[in-house]
């Protein structure tokens, strides 16, 4: 599961026991050797799902960590591609790996942009925000947008009840949340809190017009639904 250049348990456990900015901090020269960084399949099908929605001039990536979605914007955009973390460790690592974009450190619960972008994406950053903080980040990320302009981002069917994925991400929340529990700062970091229905709701309220669009190069399950949607929110 964890590659050889990969972060150590120790390693692991001092990041869990940090905050998270901090943690990340700690985490970044590493982190794209851990299971946590987006795969390339899931970018690489992202991209593919994207380029028919377009055509995009300026992207953002929020909560760009490392920069692996930053390439997804290279890709479908023709201007300006720009990324915020608040992590200064996972920036420097997105810098090196893409001196080209605008990379901004900020807390994207109050992104400092105006109306200037025509597409925003994220990747994997949904469970460090509660759901009561899920709002403000919609809201943030729509006054970021010119108008027509596009949020998008993955969201994995969720797994079946009673599955060993489903445990796992069960026992993942359950230990977060007795950590957080006993130790401050927190490390919010829950799978189990970016519902699709509560999402789509809040991103209406923000403004979006919301559309799901089967991410088809990941495929089906048994029973016909998608492996993965694409969250299609337009501003009016």
């Amino acid at each position: 599961m964890f590659s050889p250049q990969g972060p150590s348990l120790r390693e692991l456990t001092v990041q869990a026991l940090s905050s998270v900015e901090h943690g990340y901090d700690l985490l970044a020269a590493r982190f794209d050797a851990t299971p946590f960084r987006t795969s390339d399949r899931l970018l690489d099908a992202v991209t593919r799902t994207l380029e028919p929605l377009g055509p995009f001039d300026s992207g953002l990536d929020v909560c760009c960590g490392t920069g692996a979605g930053l390439g997804v914007l290279r890709a479908v955009c023709a201007g300006r591609v720009a990324g915020v973390d608040f992590s200064t460790g996972m920036l420097a690592e997105a810098r090196r790996a893409h001196p080209g974009a605008d990379l901004v450190r900020a807390d994207a619960l109050a992104l400092p942009f105006g109306p200037v972008f025509d597409l925003a994406v994220s990747f994997g950053a949904f469970g460090h925000f509660l759901p009561d903080e899920q709002g403000t980040l919609f809201a943030r990320v729509h006054a970021s947008l010119r108008p027509g302009g596009t949020f998008a981002f993955p969201l994995p069917a969720p797994p079946r009840v009673g599955s060993r994925a489903y445990w796992t991400l069960w026992g993942f929340d359950t230990v977060m949340r007795v950590r957080n529990a006993l130790r401050r700062p927190p490390f919010v970091m829950y799978y189990r809190t970016f519902r699709l229905a509560d999402v789509r709701t809040r991103l209406e309220t923000a403004g979006f017009d919301v559309t799901l669009v089967p991410v088809e190069p990941l495929g089906r399950r048994e029973d016909g639904s998608p492996v993965c949607r694409l969250v299609v929110a337009r501003k009016g």
